[in-house]
């Protein structure tokens, strides 16, 4: 039934919150505060006078604001006498529905309302298209050495990045501990990494280190321009916003790297571009570098591909393959963000719909555990059979990509291989197919095969395309390939907390282990080091971990403190190797192999 107001007189005075005794005036009409907001609406009172009424509006409608305030984010509702209404011997509002039943009981609903000029101001500065390379914006300092979307949106990216610090509880724990000691002075550290909240925690922790740091992001899609602004505002020099194009992305780098009276002494990458960059513009930048630190498949990949060919001029450490980035970013990470990726994109129905996952290591495994959680049939396609046999195991079919192309709903890579779905794969899909990526490069999905005359793009959402065919079916691209959680939605803070640590104790490491500890390779990290990391984690839970005793650490051959497995010892080896060539190919073998002979180069 259609809503019909009630009256009253819009002087009345409503009681406040949870018996405080406070009280709420009226607004006048039209009038705004900032601050908490209440809307009163009117429920019936169901169980206390005949039969229920439709749900009305309140008197106006109006804001109601003043005394009682409501902590952000909180919202609430709590039935309070309607104002100026006689009370019933039933105790109900002795007022009727004019759609009959019972009259209304009146509700206080809270809700958090910005202030227009701040709302009005983040959305203005949010949809500026002019492209932050042709503005000339400065910092509250004076500097101009930085370019984002907005540096007015600064102020926002700085309540971002205060509610990540409360989930990265060792990124702050290393702050304090290091208070009266800079490992990282002196060090000059360049980094190509997603720029979210919890990145921008990490590279404040580095700068409290000691660290200068000039910063670009991994990914075009995946910046958050509130937190670049409030690093620039913070005096980093950040080059990133969220839809750069190619050339923007690579111009990005180039600002970080070549910089008159400034040249880096150690590298953070996120995919391998940046070092790429650095080879391919300015190679003698490494005779002052003293390492590498990677954190994604495809970056090590990169890096291994290099020391193959005897390319590789500095030692790197691979974060990817420490078993804290394996068994949390990873997996955890995932197992959640590919539900909100999708979700907030396509707003599916998970329940039924058939899934093909392309590749079962951790990231693989993650988002195969969440939707078949969701009630959706999952498929798995993999190249390792170590993975291949967990895959069955674990009750997922495993088939050959075209065998079930024509009849899934969605298709979800997660190898870091290139063209896993083919423009083949793509032709015979079935309408309405949604196609996305969880690996890193946009490489695996066949994208550019789509960019042709026959076929038509239509863009629907923020970071959703239709691409038409000529007989009418049509396929949803998300995020055109790249990586869906960090493109489309957000990550949990604290799983990357666990990661960012360990980046962070990699540079460490990297910049002041003594000359010759480490070569011209490719390192894991030390078996210790990946016990630290999750022992700074350890007290958010109220965990306590046992003691060996004497007796007990000499019958295992141990030491009381750790470590407590030998470096060699990497549970997910399989899940590693299928996450480097799951669903297209690649010598399982040889990375198995590799992986051993470097890890026996450890030093604990």
């Amino acid at each position: 039934p259609s809503l019909a107001p009630c009256t009253a007189a819009p002087a009345a005075k409503v009681p406040g919150l949870a018996g405080t005794g406070r009280e709420l005036e009226p607004l006048e009409a039209g009038a705004e505060r900032e601050g908490t907001s209440l809307l009163l609406l009117s429920l019936p009172d169901v169980g206390m006078r005949g039969a229920p009424g439709p749900l009305l509006p309140s008197p106006s409608l109006g804001l109601w604001g003043g005394a009682a305030q409501v902590p952000t984010s909180c919202a609430c509702s709590l039935p309070v006498p309607h104002p100026q209404v006689p009370r019933t011997e039933l105790g109900a509002p002795a007022i009727q529905s004019p759609h009959g039943g019972a009259g209304p009981t009146a509700f206080i609903l809270a809700v958090m309302c910005p202030s227009l000029s701040s709302a009005a101001s983040y959305t203005d500065s949010s949809d500026d298209e002019t492209s932050p390379r042709d503005k000339q914006q400065k910092n509250s300092k004076g500097s101009s050495d930085f370019c984002v979307k907005n540096i007015k949106q600064a102020e926002f990216g700085r309540r971002e990045i205060e509610i990540a610090e409360q989930e990265m509880p060792a990124l702050m724990a290393l702050r304090k501990r290091a208070q009266g000691e800079k490992p990282l002075a002196g060090a000059k550290i360049v980094g190509c990494t997603h720029i979210t909240a919890q990145t921008a925690v990490l590279m404040e922790t580095l700068g409290a280190l000691g660290a200068q740091c000039r910063w670009a992001a991994c990914n075009i899609y995946s910046t958050l321009n509130e937190v670049a602004a409030a690093l620039a505002e913070s005096g980093f020099p950040v080059f990133a916003w969220k839809g750069e194009s190619e050339d923007d992305f690579w111009w990005c780098i180039d600002r970080c790297v070549n910089v008159e009276g400034w040249q880096p002494n150690m590298i953070l990458d996120d995919g391998g571009d940046l070092t790429h960059w650095i080879y391919k513009k300015y190679p003698n930048m490494f005779k002052k570098i003293k390492g590498i630190v990677e954190e994604s498949v495809t970056g090590v990949h990169r890096l291994y591909q290099l020391s193959k060919a005897g390319k590789l001029c500095v030692p790197a450490m691979n974060v990817n393959d420490s078993v804290t980035k394996q068994k949390f970013d990873n997996l955890y990470c995932c197992r959640e963000s590919i539900l909100d990726g999708l979700k907030r994109t396509t707003d599916m129905m998970f329940g039924g719909k058939q899934v093909v996952v392309c590749g079962y290591g951790e990231v693989g495994k993650g988002c195969c555990a969440a939707l078949k959680a969701m009630g959706s049939i999952v498929y798995v396609t993999e190249i390792d059979p170590i993975c291949a046999l967990q895959a069955c195991m674990d009750g997922f079919r495993l088939v050959k990509l075209n065998e079930v192309i024509r009849q899934v709903d969605i298709v979800i890579t997660c190898t870091g291989n290139k063209n896993v779905v083919t423009r083949e794969h793509l032709d015979r899909m079935k309408n309405s197919c949604i196609v996305c990526n969880m690996g890193h490069s946009n490489t695996e999905i066949d994208v550019a095969s789509l960019r042709t005359p026959e076929l038509t793009w239509e863009r629907v959402r923020s970071q959703v395309d239709h691409v038409i065919w000529p007989d009418g079916k049509r396929i949803v691209l998300l995020a055109e390939g790249r990586l869906l959680n960090l493109s489309c939605s957000t990550v949990p803070t604290f799983v990357l907390s666990i990661t960012a640590t360990t980046q962070a104790l990699a540079l460490i490491e990297l910049y002041n282990a003594p000359e010759g500890r480490y070569k011209q390779d490719v390192y894991l990290l030390p078996k210790k080091m990946d016990e630290y990391v999750a022992s700074l984690h350890l007290p958010t839970f109220d965990a306590h971990l046992t003691e060996l005793t004497d007796e007990q650490a000499k019958y295992l051959g141990l030491n009381k403190n750790g470590p407590f497995k030998p470096n060699y010892y990497r549970c997910w080896l399989g899940a590693a190797c299928s996450s480097l060539g799951g669903g297209g190919g690649g010598d399982t073998a040889a990375y198995i192999c590799a992986c051993v002979r470097i890890s026996s180069k450890l030093s604990v």
